[in-house]
């Protein structure tokens, strides 16, 4: 009976183990998001995607070149924006509560526009719909909300 009650409490220490391994491995797959332009150019990239933020109501309240930012730091990279965007009505509902505006550091909700050394261009984004599953509130609805909304906006470009 000892026997089979160590090799139970074994088997499952390892199987705990194993999983926390392989979630642990996991895990940056499924909080970034990555998909290829459909577009050749960077800029032709960049255009579209500002066009559909605008189809769906959404804004752009400030866009970082990080290429230029490098630059200045006699940095060489290929070409990087990242777009800060904002719908109000999704930001207003939970900046309005006190027990919601903790996820604020989230916010707004970024997308990378950048380019590979093969010159290929890409575009990547956290997945603030995972994120926010876990959450309580309204942080939830809002957040799976955004994330769906920013999918169709990037319909737009991805290949």
């Amino acid at each position: 009976m000892r026997k089979v009650l160590s090799v139970a409490v074994v088997s499952f220490i390892l199987g705990v183990v194993f999983s926390g391994i392989f979630i642990y491995q996991i895990s940056p797959g499924l909080m970034l998001k990555e998909n290829q332009s459909k577009f050749d150019s960077f800029e032709e990239t960049v255009h579209e995607f500002e066009q559909a933020t605008e189809i769906y109501n959404w804004k752009i309240v400030a866009t970082h070149d990080l290429q230029q930012s490098m630059m200045k730091y006699g940095i060489d990279v290929k070409s990087v924006k990242v777009f800060d965007l904002c719908k109000p009505e999704h930001a207003g509902r939970i900046l309005k509560s006190d027990e919601e505006r903790i996820v604020s550091s989230l916010m707004p909700c970024r997308v990378a526009i950048y380019e590979k050394t093969d010159g290929k261009v890409f575009f990547s984004r956290l997945n603030s719909g995972l994120m926010a599953m876990p959450m309580e509130g309204i942080i939830p609805e809002v957040m799976a909300a955004a994330a769906f909304e920013n999918e169709k906006i990037l319909e737009a470009i991805a290949k």
